[in-house]
């Protein structure tokens, strides 16, 4: 894209190009033209700072004689004499022209214009220079030649990289979700300069994300998919899929689903399932703000509370409402059942609903924001580590010692002691809000991405603490993970895209539960921690037994030569 400062004037006939300026002459050349501050003095320079330098400290010290006199016979310093007056205007005249270093700069400014005026004038008025604003080239990069398109799509390109059509309206301008990406695929290309030759534009059902998953899309990416168990959890065997690019991670977690398999399986309880929204209100005062934290707090108007927030959906349950105050801003964190759903837009549309019904007996009441950040949603939190956000789940299981040394390698001391110091004592040395286990995001962010979650909402989903200790005279190992903020959906979002559907449908959860509501998303939270579970023995026992590097030094690095790949 180029800026261009002034348009030439149109010409019929070609100008030659302007003679070159001039060399300037070099400081202190005798044949320079160019005016000096000592022109303008009728007297030479040296003498001209002589005469200044010489009144000023003669006038000085008249003066002062003068106004010890009068202090000494009592006449007011404010009564001057004509020698008086002249003096002083003889000193100020003198103060001005040594303060501006002999009057050099000062003279200087009247005759002659700063030369960088100069310049930028003649660049404003007389050049015409094109600057170039794109970004630099790669080096070594191979440009793409432009796609060959029909006409029509050419003409929306050129009108796409002009400005003329705005990108994101494609899709609503063409009623085709594949032509419109494809469209926007070259412009994005023609604008950067830069090959996305790599990304995938075909295969892909754009149709599907239009308005819900994904915004302009000119591509999508691909990640490979790896299944492991089979996890035998709460007596049923499944096969978990994840989605990574991180070598070892599958083995990892498909060698622990192995111990767990042949210790009898694991058993994983679901304690809590409430999705929150907490928005922050204010008041004119703090005394308002508690007025209507015990108006909500109290037991006799939950159940009217309730009916309002209900009406918003007919799987949403308002479950508790809990406040916290800062000065006089009211932070109200609604919990409720969302059934299937993830449920972020659900409890979201009941709280709205509570807010207009509270504005009728609370008219004062500010409504800052529908979420405060007490909720708290994709961001470490220690609410949700105590209160729970989502599904709160434990998993536990009893590994046999013969498993722990046959499969994992390693020992049931050694494993005690390494979670003792690494998981518990270790994380709180570093201040852990939540992360006292291995690696549990691990899993989780890769079944998240599989089965069509929120990935950011891995932050909260991964908070967990992992047990272990000796059981059976010291001969066995119980483990378990405790993970109070799995925030995961069946339905809604991006479980409704082919692939992340045939994920869900491995599982066994596709959908929403017709015969239990929510009962789909519950066992998709479990699995998630029965997963994380087997992932947290595998990963333990690989540095109990000084397996890590050596694993990841086979499985976890590219031995792909790049210069080849490049060229």
């Amino acid at each position: 894209m180029d800026i261009r400062r002034r348009p030439p004037k149109p010409s019929l006939t070609t100008q030659p190009p302007p003679p070159p300026p001039p060399p300037s002459p070099a400081p202190g050349d005798p044949d320079s033209s160019s005016p000096k501050a000592s022109d303008a003095l009728p007297l030479p320079l040296y003498l001209t700072n002589g005469i200044f330098f010489t009144l000023f400290f003669s006038v000085a010290y008249f003066l002062l004689h003068r106004w010890r006199d009068k202090i000494r016979n009592s006449t007011p310093l404010h009564v001057l004499t004509l020698s008086e007056l002249a003096g002083i205007i003889s000193l100020i005249a003198s103060f001005i022209y040594l303060l501006g270093f002999f009057g050099i700069d000062f003279v200087q400014s009247f005759i002659s214009k700063p030369e960088s005026d100069e310049e930028h004038q003649r660049f404003i008025l007389h050049e015409d220079r094109n600057i170039h604003c794109s970004l630099p080239p790669v080096v070594g990069a191979k440009g793409k030649p432009p796609m060959d398109l029909p006409q029509d799509d050419e003409e929306l390109v050129n009108c796409v990289v002009s400005g003329r059509v705005p990108s994101y309206s494609l899709e609503s301008k063409l009623g085709d979700c594949f032509r419109a990406a494809k469209i926007r695929r070259e412009a994005v290309q023609r604008l950067t300069g830069r090959s996305v030759e790599g990304l995938p534009l075909e295969g892909f059902d754009y149709d599907s994300i239009l308005g819900q998953c994904c915004e302009m899309p000119v591509g999508y990416v691909q990640i490979p998919v790896g299944i492991v168990g089979p996890l035998l959890l709460n007596g049923c065997e499944y096969s978990v899929p994840m989605a990574t690019t991180e070598g070892c991670l599958v083995a990892s977690t498909n060698r622990g689903c192995k111990a767990i398999y042949s210790s009898g399986g694991a058993t994983c309880v679901l304690i809590r399932d409430a999705m929150t929204r907490a928005p922050v209100v204010r008041f004119s005062s703090a005394k308002r703000a508690t007025e209507l934290k015990f108006f909500l707090e109290d037991p006799l108007n939950f159940d009217t509370l309730s009916l309002v927030f209900n009406k918003s959906s007919r799987f949403a349950r308002l479950q508790g409402i809990q406040c916290a105050i800062a000065g006089k801003n009211l932070y109200i964190r609604f919990s409720c059942s969302t059934g299937d759903a993830m449920g972020m837009n659900m409890v979201s549309k009941g709280v709205q609903n509570v807010l207009d019904f509270l504005q009728n007996d609370f008219p004062d009441m500010d409504v800052i924001g529908i979420s405060g950040n007490y909720c708290s949603d994709k961001k470490p939190a220690a609410i949700n580590w105590i209160e729970g956000r989502g599904k709160s789940v434990v998993c536990e299981a009893v590994i046999t010692g013969d498993v722990v040394s046959k499969v994992l390698k390693t020992s049931v001391p050694a494993l005690v002691e390494l979670n003792m110091l690494k998981n518990l004592a270790g994380s709180a040395v570093a201040g852990a809000l939540g992360g006292f286990n291995a690696h549990a995001a691990n899993i989780v962010s890769a079944i998240f991405i599989a089965t069509g979650q929120d990935p950011a909402q891995n932050i909260e989903s991964s908070h967990c603490i992992t047990m272990m200790e000796a059981v059976n005279d010291g001969k066995d190992l119980h483990i378990s993970v405790t993970m109070p903020s799995i925030e995961v959906g069946t339905v809604g979002g991006g479980t409704q895209l082919a692939s992340q559907s045939a994920c869900l449908s491995l599982l066994g959860v596709k959908g929403a539960s017709k015969e239990s509501p929510g009962s789909n998303a519950r066992l998709l939270a479990t699995i998630v921690a029965g997963s994380v579970l087997a992932g947290e023995l595998s990963l333990m026992s690989a540095i109990s037994a000084g397996q890590l590097v050596k694993s990841h030094m086979k499985y976890n690095r590219s031995s792909r030569d790049i210069t080849k790949i490049s060229s």
